[in-house]
């Protein structure tokens, strides 16, 4: 009987294994009678009766009609005589996903090493959400071209079903460094909706969910594409390659139409490509004399680099490092920027339009950011010149997640001094360096931290005479949090330190030192919330501390019989909020609106003299004086900042812009010159110096040609000032006890035009810009006595109402290229001694209106070749050389005209700063 069970029990198994096998087999198996039907509906008849689901670009299969009888047929022998005779190709994965090709056949078998720690293609999931890697650290183009080709499934299905959309986010970095790629577009065509990436590489996109072709372009990178379904909120990491095309034309496809579509105005971006091909005196490429060659920027003079931007002071322009505040952004006394050009990677300059997170300052806003250092291998760079030379490394410190980035800078123009004929030169000095760190770390895919560093050091002695000395310190800290994919923030910790000493001790009776110092340490709160295409709000506070010690002068020496003057500290805190909003009305209007209100206290200890009321202040004029104890506020100031710009396109290759934005600034810079020198003085607002207020409207027209290869623009602003500084006749500004005397509230109004022609492709390129400003002052505060030209406005001593610049770049080969420059403008305001006359047993100088001439205009042309070695890929440097003639025509331009009392006469003469052509070589090399 047990045998016969056994024999019975057997077979049951059997059968059931049989049948199990052939209803596993017919579920895949493909059957039925297709008549003339589109592919797309054959394939949901497919999908209906199997576990099969089909991946397919409807356009590739839009033409393709299928008709065929097939019985029990595996679906690989059905689709190979639907194709036959098409360039369509399938494959099919485990999971029973169908991928339909034209032209390409996918390969879904993943490599050997693929889940190998160093492998960077793998999903994985956290919290619903996946993080993809679309690219290969290897930075072969062939792993780049398989990213492209690879569907990149984002998140878990059915966790956004019921909203139907999902946000996308990640970074864009570089395959062979890891750098982040800045300002980017990352986009999908229909429906169309992209963004940029921001200062870290970082982008995100709330799309519609399903299947999506993701496009990246961007300046200086190959442009590309990652295949992706979209199935929840997620992340993508994406590596793209540089692209360098050294005969073909540059094409800037990411911000080819960025001027038109773009909602910023006022906004000028420079890369270190572009900077490179700008001429420069000593042959070293300076990022703030590029900046001078943009419409709307000037400076007073040669060999300075202070920036005048639409009408405003020097010191009415925040310079940021990193986020650190740059007090002095100069070498030898204008003649060098304080920046080393192997580090940098963005510049960006706002003259309108300031987005909220910036304050402080009226005119404009420099950003300047360095590179993260090389998170793949062991690099690199410098140069080798007449006066100075630097040297960059750069590496990782764990792969793929830190980086280091070290740069330092020196000069050694003694020599060059030495051969001069003039003996006051002979017996000179001048020398700086200049260092730089940063480092750069990814703790996990939420959490990364940078760190700066920044050191300056300038010494310069003009023969036997005074020495000067002045020195930057700067650092600071970032971390960086993603919340999720819609919200991330910034948190910045910085601190910057200025101070300078004149010593004199070339008589032991009178030797002496003056010092002075500024500095500040400021944190921030950055958050960026991305909550749908068409709104992106940006919210955060902030807040400086300031310390000044504004002077002291001490006696050197034993035999000095000076005596020590020490001015009391200043110390102040400035806090402001902030919050703003873009808005996408509609495809052709978008609006950015947006508040700043700041926050202002001048604190104690300090003495605070009072004055008679009604009568122009002065030494004399004292009547009492107020003592505040330590943090006891002596003057508070507050008020909001608002922020407006709108932006209407005409059509897809021109729009209209405008925007209206006011600025607060609690800090002044009180100097005797009109150029920016080292030895100014900063000083800060308190009961009788109130804070700056300017107010600035701009319209732009822009509008590009040629497929966008050539971008034109028209800017028009009107501003006015409030309560910026200006001076008696005669004020004295260092070791003041009270400055209030010598200085009066003034009043200013700028407005101009701005024309800027850009031709960004082909072998030939550059810009033209013309500019048409002025800018006014006027000084009809206090009495009558502090009146300056009786209460009417006069030139600013930047005033100069025309300019015009070429920047002209040939490149004849892959190693030869040419640059010309050309620049012109109107000489600057100054007020000249008219006549000379003898009263009260004395001469007497009588002098014009404040500012009422001119110097005679400028002009200069520039001219540089640069020669690059050899593109062999492997080799142990790649290296160039960069010949450059500054001043091509020997023109002698006036930086300023003096007058010295001759006898009875008054005579005149012209200070030039380069009187002849300066030529100069350069070696670069980069490993």
């Amino acid at each position: 009987m047990n045998y016969y069970f056994r024999i019975v029990l057997l077979l049951f198994l059997v059968t059931e294994s049989w049948v199990g096998y052939g209803q596993n087999t017919k579920n895949n198996a493909i059957t039925g009678d297709y008549n003339n039907l589109l592919f797309s509906e054959f394939a949901k008849a497919i999908e209906a009766q199997t576990k099969y689901h089909f991946f397919y670009d409807p356009a590739t299969v839009d033409s393709l009609f299928v008709t065929i009888q097939v019985r029990e047929q595996p679906l690989e022998t059905v689709l190979t005589s639907v194709f036959k005779g098409t360039n369509l190709h399938f494959a099919t994965d485990t999971e029973n996903r169908v991928y339909i090709t034209s032209g390409v056949t996918l390969d879904l078998n993943l490599p050997d090493n693929y889940f190998k720690p160093e492998g960077t293609n793998n999903a994985v999931a956290n919290n619903n959400q996946v993080s993809n890697r679309a690219g290969a650290t290897s930075g072969s183009s062939r792993s780049l071209t398989l990213a492209e080709r690879k569907l990149y499934e984002i998140g878990r299905a059915g966790t956004n079903a019921s909203t139907g959309k999902a946000t996308l986010a990640g970074h864009l970095r570089d395959v062979k460094s890891g750098e982040p790629v800045i300002g980017a577009a990352v986009y999908v065509q229909s429906p169309s909706i992209g963004t940029t990436t921001d200062q870290f590489g970082y982008y995100s996109l709330t799309l519609p969910l399903g299947r999506q072709d993701l496009f990246i372009r961007g300046s200086g990178i190959k442009n590309t594409k990652r295949q992706i379904l979209l199935q929840s909120d997620g992340q993508l990491e994406i590596e793209v390659e540089e692209d360098i095309t050294p005969l073909k034309e540059v094409v800037i496809e990411a911000e080819k139409d960025k001027n038109v579509a773009g909602m910023q105005m006022g906004l000028e971006k420079l890369d270190i490509k572009t900077m490179r091909q700008v001429p420069t005196a000593f042959g070293e490429t300076d990022i703030l004399r590029v900046v001078l060659t943009l419409p709307g920027v000037k400076s007073v003079g040669e060999g300075n680099t202070g920036m005048n931007v639409r009408g405003g002071a020097t010191d009415q322009n925040l310079i940021l490092f990193n986020d650190a505040t740059i007090y002095n952004p100069a070498h030898l006394f204008g003649f060098f920027s304080a920046f080393n050009p192997d580090i940098l990677k963005t510049v960006e300059l706002y003259k309108s339009a300031v987005p909220a997170k910036y304050g402080g300052r009226l005119a404009s806003v420099l950003e300047i950011a360095t590179r993260d250092g090389n998170k793949k291998q062991f690099s690199g760079s410098g140069g080798i010149g007449l006066l100075t030379s630097r040297l960059t490394l750069e590496g990782p410190i764990v792969k793929d997640k830190s980086a280091f980035l070290i740069s330092g800078r020196s000069t050694y123009s003694d020599w060059i001094l030495q051969k001069l004929q003039n003996s006051s030169f002979k017996n000179s000095s001048a020398a700086f360096y200049d260092l730089n760190a940063h480092i750069s770390h990814e703790i996990d895919s939420k959490n990364t931290i940078y760190a700066t560093g920044y050191r300056s050091r300038d010494k310069f002695k003009l023969a036997a005479d005074t020495l000067y000395q002045y020195l930057n310190q700067n650092a600071s800290l970032k971390w960086k949090h993603i919340f999720n994919n819609k919200l991330y923030g910034v948190l910045t910790g910085a601190y910057s330190y200025y101070k300078y000493n004149i010593t004199s001790d070339i008589n032991p009776v009178n030797a002496s030192r003056l010092n002075y110092s500024i500095n500040q340490s400021n944190i921030q709160a950055d958050f960026s919330y991305f909550h749908n295409a068409k709104h992106t709000f940006d919210f955060g506070a902030s807040s400086i501390l300031y310390h000044i010690a504004p002077g002291s002068l001490q006696p050197l020496g034993t035999e000095s019989l000076m005596a020590t003057d020490v001015l009391s500290r200043e110390k102040a805190l400035e806090s402001a909020i902030y919050a703003s909003d873009r808005i996408d009305i509609s495809p052709r209007l978008s609006v950015s609106v947006g508040l700043r209100y700041s926050f202002y206290q001048a604190l104690g200890p300090k003495e605070v003299y009072q004055y008679l009321p009604e009568i122009s202040r002065s030494e004399s004029t004292i009547i009492d004086t107020l003592q505040y104890k330590k943090g006891e506020a002596l003057a508070k100031y507050h008020g909001p900042e608002y922020r407006l710009s709108a932006k209407v396109a005409l059509t897809e290759n021109s729009s209209l812009k405008v925007s209206y934005n006011r600025m607060r600034q609690y800090i002044h810079m009180l100097s005797n010159t009109a150029a920016m020198s080292p030895t100014d003085i900063w000083k800060l607002s308190d009961s009788y110096i109130r804070p700056q207020i300017g107010d600035q409207v701009a319209l732009g027209y822009y509008r590009n040609f040629k497929s966008n290869t050539i971008e034109t623009s028209v800017e028009t602003y009107y501003k006015r000032m409030h309560d910026f500084v200006d001076y008696k006749s005669g004020a004295t500004l260092l070791l003041n006890h009270h400055i209030e005397t010598d200085v009066v509230n003034a009043a200013g109004k700028a407005y101009g035009l701005e024309i800027m022609v850009k031709k960004l492709t082909g072998k030939l390129n550059g810009w033209v810009s013309y500019t048409y400003s002025r800018s006014l002052v006027k000084v009809n505060d206090g009495t009558t006595s502090d009146k300056i030209n009786g209460g009417s406005y006069y030139p600013s001593n930047f005033d100069k109402p025309h300019d015009f610049t070429l920047i002209g770049n040939y490149r004849f080969s892959r190693r030869f290229s040419t640059s010309l420059n050309f620049t012109y403008n109107t000489g600057r305001p100054i007020t000249l001694p008219l006549a000379k006359y003898f009263v009260d047993n004395s001469y007497r100088v009588y002098y014009s209106d404040r500012n009422a001439y001119r110097v005679p205009d400028y002009y200069r042309a520039d001219f540089a070749m640069n020669i690059e070695g050899n593109h062999k890929v492997r080799k142990l440097a790649h290296s160039s050389w960069t010949l450059a003639i500054y001043n091509l025509t020997g023109r002698k331009n006036p930086y300023s005209i003096y007058f010295k009392s001759e006898g009875t006469k008054i005579n005149g003469y012209q200070l030039s700063i380069f009187g002849r052509p300066i030529p100069t070589i350069t070696y670069n090399f980069k490993f």
